[in-house]
Parts: C-alpha cells; sequence; structure tokens
C-alpha cells in the first residue's frame, strides 16, 4: 500500500475515529491530537499484515485515548474551576448511531467513570461493539469488560433524564430561558428551572466564571440574570446546533465568547452549562 493510499484508507475512517476519540476524552483538542498520532502510527504500520485496518486504527486510538485519559486526571485535578467538555458544532463530532451520545450533558455524566469505564461504556454503547471485540481493544479479559460496562451503564443510568426530550420542546424553553435571562425576568426564569437545577461554568482561569456548580433556581436565575447585567450579554446572540441540540452562542466581533447550553427533563430545564473558556470555544468560530 503506497503512502497516498495509507493516506485515503485513514481518511476513510477518519470521521468516526474523531467521534470515538471525542466522546472519550471530551476534548476536540485532545482527539485530534490523538488522530494525529494514529495517522502517523499507521503510515509506519506494515499494511500487508494487517487484516482489519479499521479495526487496527480503533484500537490504536482507544488505546491512545486510555493513556491520555489517565494523565489528563491530574491535570483536570488542578484546572481552574469547573471542567467542561469542549462544545462542538454537530456536524463536527463525527459519526455515531445517536445524538444523545453527543450531547454535552452526557459527555459530563462519562466525567465521573474512570478511563476503563468509559472506553468500555463508549465502545459498547456508543459503537456496539461486542465485549470479545472490546477486551481485545483494551487489553483486559471479556468477563472484566463486561463488569467495566455494567458498573459504567449503571452510573449513566442513574444519572441520565427520566423523560425522553423532544427538539421541539428543547428549542422552546431555550427560547424562553434567553428571553427571561435578557430582560431579567428573575420570577420567569425561576419558573423555567427544575427545583434540582445546576449551573456549571467554565473558564478554565482564562475568563471570569463560577468556580463552583451553583444549585437551585433562586441562586441560578440571580448568576444568569446577575451576569448579563454585568456585561455578559452585550454582543451579537444566535441559536446553533451544538453537540446535537440547539444552543447559545454570544458573539464579539465574530468571535465566540460563551456558548450557554441546556438539558431538559419533564418540561423543566434540570442543568446549564456555560463555556466562557476561549480555548474551549475555538471550534465555534
Amino acid at each position: 500500500m503506497s503512502p497516498d493510499e495509507a493516506a485515503t484508507l485513514f481518511g476513510a475512517h477518519r470521521s468516526r475515529l474523531f467521534g470515538l476519540a471525542y466522546r472519550m476524552l471530551g476534548s476536540a483538542a485532545e482527539a485530534e491530537d490523538i488522530l494525529q498520532e494514529a495517522h502517523v502510527r499507521w503510515q509506519a504500520a506494515d499494511h500487508a499484515a494487517i487484516e482489519a485496518p479499521g479495526g487496527w486504527l480503533t484500537t490504536v486510538v482507544s488505546r491512545l485515548c486510555l493513556d491520555q485519559l489517565k494523565s489528563a486526571r491530574s491535570r483536570r485535578e488542578a484546572y481552574v474551576g469547573t471542567w467542561l467538555p469542549e462544545p462542538l458544532p454537530t456536524e463536527r463530532t463525527g459519526s455515531a448511531p445517536d445524538l444523545e451520545s453527543i450531547s454535552l450533558a452526557f459527555l459530563v455524566l462519562l466525567e465521573a467513570l474512570s478511563p476503563l469505564e468509559r472506553a468500555v461504556f463508549v465502545l459498547r454503547e456508543v459503537f456496539d461493539y461486542d465485549f470479545s471485540e472490546i477486551a481485545a481493544i483494551v487489553g483486559r479479559e471479556e468477563a472484566a469488560c463486561r463488569q467495566l460496562a455494567h458498573r459504567a451503564r449503571e452510573h449513566v443510568r442513574s444519572k441520565r433524564p427520566r423523560f425522553a426530550r423532544s427538539r421541539e420542546q428543547h428549542e422552546q424553553l431555550l427560547g424562553a430561558f434567553l428571553g427571561a435571562v435578557a430582560q431579567g425576568d428573575l420570577d420567569g426564569l425561576q419558573q423555567l428551572l427544575a427545583d434540582d437545577v445546576v449551573a456549571w461554568s467554565d473558564g478554565g482561569g482564562r475568563a471570569r466564571a463560577a468556580r463552583n456548580p451553583v444549585l437551585g433556581p433562586d441562586r441560578v436565575a440571580r448568576l444568569l440574570v446577575g451576569t448579563a447585567k454585568k456585561g455578559g450579554a452585550h454582543g451579537t446572540l444566535s441559536l446553533v446546533e451544538i453537540n446535537g441540540w440547539p444552543a447559545a452562542v454570544l458573539w464579539d466581533h465574530g468571535v465566540a465568547v460563551a456558548a450557554v447550553s441546556i438539558e431538559v427533563d419533564d418540561e423543566k430545564i434540570h442543568s446549564v452549562q456555560i463555556m466562557v473558556n476561549p480555548d474551549k470555544l475555538a471550534a465555534l468560530n
């Protein structure tokens, strides 16, 4: 296989591999780094000895992601404030069978898993690999992989919304939410928020943001309205599909300065994610 042929074959798998790496890492920048390293290894490999290039590439990317997750844990523990996944335009999140697996709320749930639990869960639940394949990919016994998947599944199921959300309901609540924030309507905003609502803000030490999660409709509403009054709402606001769902992006002279996503359950907003870290907004520009 010539270098050009190898590059073409890698390109055919790129979207799927990026989707895999992004779901494992929650970072587009780190996922791109993983794919670059995987491409280097693919070009240097003995292609004649590789019977299934797609499987070989999946194994390489998965193992690189596992190494990255293990090293990223210590970095994220030292991260300034709350670490949130990097928001992406839906078309950049890579191919996968369902949009829910790329939602920011889903990626936040995966942050609580160990690196191995996360890898096994993503391979099994999102990309539908069987356990014999997963065992070979992550280098563990099949029985161990089943246990890892079970623990991860139990965690995710216990934290996921109880009711399926519709796009129409999501858009309506997002519109009402943004209108109430812009008008400074505390009472109206609180009516949209669930009793257990939580707001996360990620500034990464690069932009002003609440360092800890804010809980409850009163505190969340005051945080949002107060931020808007202090100047956070200046600029141009537009609705953009991020990670499979409508969200709001605030632009300042064509540069994204904030992205706001909501999670809806039972006709109420249960979580608000506010990304203001400029490093994590680059993909939206």
